[in-house]
This record gives C-alpha cells, structure tokens and sequence, in this order.
C-alpha cells in the first residue's frame, strides 16, 4: 500500500525562489555544479581559449543577463537559410552555417575579414532576439508522450490548431529551440557555444567555414574541442537547475480578481489551445526536477503563425512555423515576438495569424475592460 500511495502522490509546484537562483529543492552536489556552470556562463573567453575565430559575443551571460543570469538582452542573432524548390530546408552548412557571425578576433581580421558575410544562396533570414533560459531543465524532463499527446498535425478537432513535433537534423523529437530543431539541452547549449561564440565541442569539434572555405592558417590558436566534454556537461547543468520564473505578485485584492478574470478570458479566446498552461515533469533521479508541475504556457509544438512572422526554415520546420514561446517570464520582458518587432502586448497578439486568427480576432472582440483584464493576467506572468 505504500508503493501505491508514492506512486499516486501529486505533483508539486515548487515555491517561488529569486531570478537567476538554482531549484528549489536541490542537492549540495548539484548545487556546486550549478555554481560551477554559473561561473563558466559568465566567463569572459578570448581567443587563446578558443573564441571565434569569428562569434557574436565573448560569454553566454553577455546575451543572458536581464534580468538576472539566464534571462535576455538587447542582442540579436541574425539566421539565413535557404528554402529548396522541394521545400527541403538547407541550412547552408557549406557556406559557413545557418548563424551569421557578425565579429571577428583580431587574427581575423588581420586577413581582412571583419565579419562573417551573408552565406550565398540563402533565401531567407531573420534576427532573432535572446530567449529567457529560465526553468528549462523542468521542460526538459516534461515526458516526450507528454507533448506528442498534444499534437494534431491534421486539425482532427477542427478547431483551427494544428502543433505538430519538430525535429532536428537527423529527425529526432525537437522541443527547444525557436524553431523546435534541438532535441535536448546538452545540445541546445552546444549549438549556442559554437555558433554564438565559435566554440568548438564534442559535438562540433570542427570549425565552420567562411564562404566555403576553411578559414586561414594560424587564426585558431587552441586544439579542437575548445570546450572539453566536462566543461559542456557544467554549462549544461547550470542552464539545467535554472529555476523558473515565478507568477508575479499581485498588490491587492482588486488587482487578485483582474488577473484571475484575465486568466478566465485567456482560456476562453483560445489562447491555451498553443499557449498550454501547464505539464507535469515525470520521475527524475534529481529530486528538483522530478513530478514537478511547470506553468510554462507552451505545448512545446509548431504552430504556423501566418505570412506576417514567417523568417527562415529548420529541419522540421517550414518558414511559416515557430515553436510556441513559452510565456513563463513574460512581464519581465518588454519586446516581444521572436525577433523582438513588438514593443506592446496587444501588438504582438494582433500579429499572430495562421492558426492563431481565430483567437486574435476573439481577442478583438472583446470589450476594452476584457482586454485589459487579460493583458494584465498576461504581464503578471
């Protein structure tokens, strides 16, 4: 009978810790790689380290540092890719990669090159603006049946929404990812050293090519990988026990009632079919991270949002297609939408189309007194 009650036992929601602080709940041992992995998130790298030759920026916290560690900035990362008349996306490896670096070492740029140019050929491309890494060691440990079950590629409900999994390069379940084309954090936080800072690893252990072709002798001081398997699994395991944001609390009474109306309104337009609540992590040999119950407001799934936000393709991804944000953190940012193009949130509603029209024109139905309710249910998040 005791198994039985462990195994029926509820998930709990974790209490709210500061921004920028590891889990609740975890263990000294993960506690000092959490530590460990902060302090090389924030370590300056230089090129006798491996940086570059070309990057975008010297440390993961010069991108992630509002507003605490792990959290956003004002940088954009420029994307291109190349959308075949098959349809088939090409992400321009030969011509130096799907990532436009936009600085270079000072070796480098003794050559001449200040920047890495547009890859030839591309067809699309798009400046993305910096996620929140908050809490992603939870979506990580969501079951992947978990997310599958939310998916109805062929709108078999009919109700407009139509999420579907995304997929990385060899066709594996995606979940993180603007584009949903890495399928674990190791490997969302591999990609991220070596095309934002052009940090070899275990994974990547070969420089890109500019142009084409390799890059010129003597700009690489230090062997491949440039960050060692140990040092990639402490990144990983700082970005991993990350908590997440908490719900933002309220001043009164009166304000208590608006957030919950506006939560009301958020599932009555519709916004919950992409924007889901939440899930439940499953069993975890981390106690932090196991049956946990994550407000993330995502379900983690593409959804085509329509001609006005199409930017480049991915694997698994048309033009069209995003991976809906989650919206854990929202009112601690103030631009919204992937590449940063809203500054208000009814502008970024009004923007989402494709699956979303219907819900945004329920949204502008509402009265002015419902809207506001639900944007300010939308800000305390």
């Amino acid at each position: 009978m005791l198994g039985v009650a462990v195994a029926c036992q509820p998930p709990e929601t974790p209490p709210s810790v500061p921004l920028g602080s590891p889990l609740h709940g975890l263990d000294e041992t993960n506690t000092g790689r959490f530590r460990v992995g902060e302090a090389l998130f924030n370590r300056v790298f230089v090129p006798e380290d491996g940086l570059g030759p070309l990057f975008n920026d010297n440390q993961c916290s010069a991108c992630h540092t509002v507003p605490a560690t792990g959290g956003t900035g004002d940088q954009l990362v420029t994307r291109a890719s190349r959308t075949e008349s098959d349809g088939r996306c090409n992400l321009l490896s030969e011509a130096g990669g799907e990532n436009v670096r936009l600085q270079a070492t000072p070796a480098m740029r003794a050559h001449g090159i200040e920047h890495q140019p547009m890859p030839a050929g591309a067809t699309e491309q798009v400046r993305f603006n910096v996620p929140f890494v908050f809490g992603m060691g939870l979506l990580e440990a969501i079951p992947e049946k978990q997310i599958l079950e939310r998916a109805d590629p062929d709108d078999r409900d009919r109700d407009g929404i139509s999420g579907r999994p995304g997929r990385d390069t060899e066709g594996r379940f995606a979940r993180f990812g603007r584009k949903a084309d890495q399928p674990t954090l190791r490997a969302f936080v591999e990609i991220a050293a070596h095309l934002e800072m052009g940090l070899t690893t275990p994974a990547h252990p070969k420089e890109s090519v500019i142009e084409g072709l390799p890059f010129p002798e003597g700009v690489d001081p230090k062997p491949e990988p440039e960050l060692t398997e140990a040092e990639v699994e402490l990144l990983t395991d700082f970005v991993r026990f990350l908590a997440p944001p908490s719900q933002m609390p309220v001043e009164n009474e009166a304000e208590r009632r608006l957030v919950e109306r506006g939560e009301e309104l958020f599932r009555s337009v519709g916004c919950s079919g992409c924007h889901t609540p939440s899930m439940t992590t499953g069993r975890h040999p981390i106690k932090a991270l196991s049956r946990k119950q994550v407000y993330l407001y995502s379900d983690l799934l593409l959804h085509d949002m329509g001609p006005d936000l199409a930017n480049v393709c991915a694997p698994g991804a048309t033009r069209n297609e995003m991976r809906t944000e989650p919206l854990m953190g929202l009112g601690r940012r103030s631009l919204y939408l992937h590449d940063g193009r809203a500054n208000d949130l009814t502008q970024a509603i009004l923007l989402h189309g494709g699956e979303a029209s219907g819900v945004r024109a329920r949204f502008q139905a509402l009265s002015e007194g419902q809207k506001h309710a639900l944007l300010r249910f939308l800000q305390s998040l």
